[in-house]
């Protein structure tokens, strides 16, 4: 047995030997690549030897390069994964983005669309405004020339003569049963009307006709309206009375009418105004035209149904 011992020994040491000159004569390697190595769970009651060569596996520890394979596939699966849900999140944002984008195009357009409505309304109510403002503008010309061309086309009124049928002074009471004079006159004056406008008529009234002494009035007349075609003439009769007027001894003159009537002369006058309105576009163009007469006539006694011509003692003012 130790002979066998001692055997053994060299047989170690000349292994050892050979290595080592095995290894001082080899050329140098490259270094191998690390391992990984895994540790299982130890079982109970179970001594985990090491070996005294550094490249042997321990009993309990194994290279695993399938599990880094699965632990490099898992964190790429991990990171595909994760730049997968980022893509994702990144795409919903993007496409909120250009749903604000169009929401904010939409919005834009209506209001744009909304603006345009409103611009166009405006635009109409402007141009109605300016024109129905024209309309009148143009109306309102055109109803100025009008008047302004009626304006030349004055009627033409003269008053002829004055009859006087009947004229008599007497003594009588007034209604207080005061004495006194009076007076009852029936006369009838004839006023040529003429119209010389060439597109127009007229409709003719007049204020009553005044027969004056001085300030004192002794008859009254009235000429009935009347509608003139446009360049016609005619001519109007008015009669003027009085009836039973108290004179008061205020016309001394009218005192020899009562005893020698031919013999008498009093200065009168004759006053009136007429007026005359045509009417142009319906009622819309109404020019008008007044005329103010004052005509002195003298009654003679010895003239008593007779003419009194007036064409020369007639004063008319517009």
């Amino acid at each position: 047995l130790h002979s066998q011992h001692l055997m053994g020994l060299k047989m170690h040491a000349k292994s050892d030997s050979d290595v080592t000159s095995m290894d001082a004569s080899s050329p140098p390697r490259s270094p191998r690549p690390p391992l990984y190595y895994v540790q299982s769970p130890s079982h109970d009651g179970e001594k985990t030897p090491y070996g005294s060569s550094p490249y042997a596996s321990p009993p309990h520890y194994r290279c695993s390069p399938i599990h880094h394979s699965r632990e490099s596939s898992t964190s790429r699966f991990s990171a595909s994964l994760k730049n997968h849900r980022n893509m994702a999140a990144w795409k919903r944002i993007q496409l909120r983005g250009e749903h604000d984008d169009e929401d904010e195009d939409e919005d834009e357009d209506d209001d744009l669309e909304a603006h345009k409505e409103w611009s166009k309304g405006h635009a109409r109510v402007y141009f109605a405004c300016c024109a129905l403002l024209a309309f009148v503008v143009l109306f309102t010309v055109f109803s100025l020339i009008l008047w302004a061309a009626s304006l030349p086309y004055k009627p033409e009124i003269v008053v002829k003569d004055m009859v006087f049928e009947y004229f008599n002074v007497q003594s009588g009471m007034d209604r207080s049963g005061v004495p006194t004079d009076m007076l009852t006159v029936n006369s009838t004056v004839r006023i040529s009307f003429r119209n010389p406008a060439k597109f127009f008529g007229v409709h003719v009234t007049a204020t009553p006709l005044e027969l004056h002494y001085y300030q004192l009035k002794l008859a009254t007349g009235h000429v009935e309206k009347f509608y003139q075609k446009r360049k016609s003439r005619r001519t109007v009769v008015a009669v003027v009375i009085a009836n039973q007027v108290p004179l008061y001894g205020a016309v001394p003159a009218f005192s020899g009418a009562k005893s020698h009537l031919p013999s008498v002369s009093v200065p009168l006058n004759l006053t009136f105004i007429m007026r005359s309105r045509a009417y142009i576009l319906g009622k819309l163009v109404k020019p008008k035209f007044y005329r103010s007469i004052n005509c002195e006539a003298t009654f003679k006694g010895n003239r008593l149904g007779k003419s009194i011509t007036l064409k020369n003692s007639c004063i008319y003012r517009e």
